[in-house]
């Protein structure tokens, strides 16, 4: 088992990337546009609504949806918590505008920052809402480099609350070359599945090279599991474990020790 990072990428242009340097994510678009008919997609909400509850019950009162995309595990949250309030933090006010019109019914219990989370003053703009309860992410801390990933798991340890928890749904590396090719194979089907249904001439073969023309060693780097679940505890988690993964696609984080 390698415990390299892997620097390989599928990077088109997002519709709303900014232009401030930030890599986007082909596996996260691709994801991103299918979100919620997909029945991976499906599990992992569960399983971090599950997780929510386990570990905190129904006292939450804030939590934090870091790099929060369109918003949809915070509507998610906060439909199941109808008491909680929700932080949503992105460093791209077009990707806020979107989460703002799809929790437009949860208008005031949400509080949108922008913020570059690559950076460390971030948490300058989230500290004043802390203690939190829940930090939940979706596909964006892969972005960072490794020291950076590092960082932020041990800042969002530092504004979580006792007992709260930390779950991050994220694209993880591949453990073997072999389960990589895996990986690709299952990508390309789902999006092949999406495409043919605007593009019913598009053959699986012209989305197996338009997916691998993205591949560059420029682009985002992904870490493994295992190494990630490291950092975790040395930021001083506890119980940190991968509550779900089909290959390159995991749910994995930890909680707090309470007082």
């Amino acid at each position: 088992m390698t415990t390299q990072t892997d620097t390989r990428a599928k990077l088109p242009p997002m519709p709303h990337a900014p232009s401030t340097g930030h890599p986007a994510d082909f596996v996260a678009k691709v994801l991103q546009n299918v979100r919620g008919t997909l029945p991976i997609t499906i599990e992992q909400i569960d399983m971090m609504l599950r997780l929510i509850t386990a570990a905190r019950g129904d006292q939450i009162s804030t939590f934090l949806d870091l790099g929060c995309g369109n918003g949809v595990l915070s509507a998610a949250i906060l439909d199941e918590h109808p008491n909680a309030r929700g932080i949503l933090v992105d460093f791209s006010a077009t990707v806020l505008d979107a989460a703002h019109r799809q929790l437009e019914a949860h208008a005031r219990r949400v509080e949108f920052l922008e913020a570059d989370f690559q950076k460390r003053l971030w948490v300058r703009r989230v500290a004043p809402h802390a203690p939190l309860d829940v930090v939940v992410s979706g596909f964006a801390i892969h972005h960072l480099p490794d020291a950076r990933k590092r960082e932020i798991y041990a800042e969002i340890f530092e504004l979580l609350g006792p007992e709260g928890i930390f779950i991050n749904i994220e694209h993880v590396s591949s453990a073997t070359r072999w389960t990589e090719s895996l990986s690709d194979d299952y990508m390309i089907d789902l999006i092949f599945g999406e495409q043919i249904k605007s593009s019913p001439r598009k053959t699986r073969a012209a989305v197996a090279r338009e997916y691998y023309s993205h591949a560059t060693k420029e682009g985002t780097v992904l870490a493994p599991l295992e190494v990630q679940c490291d950092w975790l505890r040395e930021a001083g988690f506890e119980s940190v474990d991968c509550y779900l993964k089909v290959l390159e696609l995991a749910v994995f984080g930890g909680q707090k020790p309470g007082e």
